[in-house]
């Protein structure tokens, strides 16, 4: 049971620490809007700290985003994988180039931010093509 409750702090606390860097905030910014100090997001972030159920709303509230934002996934941690193994995806959503790149997206507004995914989707299948 250590283990599973361990990888579930684990995967809890990846996707704290993606939204707050999506966000572009500070772990101290974070911990102020909770009344924690930064450490204890720190903590909260890497997993050694188990995030109760209050401070999870709390953590919620400040990110903008439900509850079961933070589970999103959590299925796909099978007790008996590895952590590199059950990554995936996630390691992309983990790169600064990445997270850049999503908040230049939502500067844009609605209609260049459709341009652009058009575009993205045409250098796409022209790639597939080749």
């Amino acid at each position: 049971m250590d283990s599973v409750g361990n990888k579930i702090d684990i995967h809890l606390g990846k996707r704290l620490r993606r939204r707050r860097r999506l966000l572009g905030l500070t772990q101290q910014q974070l911990a102020g809007a909770c009344g924690v100090r930064f450490q204890q997001i720190q903590k909260y972030e890497c997993g050694a700290n188990r995030i109760s159920a209050a401070r999870l709303w709390q953590l919620s509230e400040a990110l903008e985003v439900p509850v079961g934002y933070f589970y999103d996934g959590l299925s796909e941690v099978a007790p008996q994988e590895p952590a590199s193994e059950t990554e995936g995806s996630g390691e992309m959503f983990a790169r600064k180039e990445t997270l850049d790149l999503i908040r230049a997206y939502y500067q844009l507004g609605e209609r260049p931010r459709r341009r652009l995914l058009d575009l993205a989707k045409s250098l796409n299948g022209e790639h597939e093509a080749l």
